[in-house]
């Protein structure tokens, strides 16, 4: 009898979470190849970057090789000009015994009035010995004052002496014993007046100046430096006009007058330097007093003082000009002394 066969399984399909796996199983092979394959090109990139590079020689420039004539010209040349010349010998005038006849001493010459003369300031100088006052008039306007040039510093001169700049101050002593001595030396204020507005009207555009009246206490044209116009031309004439002051005093709370603590020129000196001019002229008999805190007679060396610290900074130094009226003896020395330390200089009009 023939075996029975046992029947077959029957098939089932498959499940829902058969299929997920599947996908999933899928899902996974390929990110982990993608990133298998990311791996591999970065380990590449980092390899090529730190490889080092292939050497490639080039040829830029074309050698030219110098032929032999050329080593061998530029050899002796070179050769020639190392070539120590040859020493010179010259007679020499000696002495082998002392003369016979005794020279002289060299005369004594004051150091301090050792200075380059100025064609200008004899001819002045000339002219006031031989017609005195009353031979100045007004030929001597064009003579002292005048300025030239357009550069950047205007070339000009003030009662005989020469000078640079484009900011001017001037500084008047108008003390009673200024007001004496200058008029016995020929120049007496109203004159200096008149040569202080020829030098404002020849001063250049894009000039400008600055006025200060002292005795003790002081009386300035304007807070700043004018700049030279018409107008800046005509308020100070009438400044001039109707602010100048011949009577030797200056008092305290008079119309524009300044009154420092202490008074005096120290004083006026720091309100000179605060214009920040170019070149500073200084008219006195080189005299100088204080009446506050007390009545003294300021020493040279308060002014040495006072410049070097006012001078501290600037370059180059400003030059400080002094014209004085029968200056005494020491006080022409020491302000000589000094404004030269300062690239000015001083005239004594005698």
């Amino acid at each position: 009898m023939p075996a029975l066969e046992a029947p077959a399984a029957p098939v089932l399909p498959p499940t829902r979470g058969g299929r997920r796996g599947v996908v999933v199983t899928i899902l996974l092979a390929s990110l982990a190849l993608h990133l298998g394959g990311l791996a591999l090109f970065g380990l590449w990139v980092v390899a090529r970057r730190f490889a080092k590079p292939e050497a490639v020689f080039e040829l830029r420039e074309t050698l030219k090789i110098p032929l032999a004539e050329t080593r061998e010209h530029r050899m002796s040349l070179a050769e020639h000009e190392a070539a120590a010349p040859k020493p010179v010998l010259q007679d020499k005038i000696l002495s082998t015994r002392p003369a016979l006849i005794d020279l002289p001493d060299l005369p004594r010459l004051d150091a301090q009035k050792m200075l380059p003369l100025d064609p200008a300031e004899l001819v002045s100088d000339q002219l006031a010995t031989l017609t005195g006052s009353a031979g100045l008039g007004t030929g001597l306007g064009s003579g002292l004052n005048g300025v030239g040039g357009t550069g950047k510093t205007a070339a000009f001169s003030f009662l005989g002496l020469k000078a640079e700049g484009r900011r001017l101050v001037l500084l008047f002593d108008v003390s009673g014993s200024v007001v004496n001595k200058a008029a016995a030396s020929g120049m007496p204020l109203d004159r200096i007046k008149a040569e202080t507005l020829k030098l404002i009207d020849s001063l250049p555009a894009g000039a400008r100046f600055g006025l200060i009246q002292f005795v003790r206490n002081y009386k300035p044209f304007l807070p700043e430096l004018a700049a030279v116009t018409p107008a800046a031309r005509t308020q100070a004439r009438d400044w001039l006009e109707t602010e100048w002051s011949e009577s030797g005093q200056m008092p305290r709370g008079g119309r524009g007058v300044i009154s420092p603590e202490p008074n005096g020129l120290v004083c006026v000196l720091d309100a000179a330097f605060a214009l920040d001019p170019d070149v500073i002229f200084l008219i006195s008999d080189g005299g100088f007093w204080q009446t506050y805190p007390s009545d003294r007679r300021i020493p040279h060396e308060e002014f040495e003082a006072k410049l070097k610290e006012l001078q501290r900074g600037r370059t180059p130094k400003v030059p400080v000009h002094f014209i004085g009226f029968q200056m005494r003896e020491e006080d022409k020395d020491a302000w000589e002394r000094l404004v030269r330390r300062t690239g000015g200089r001083l005239r004594e009009l005698k």
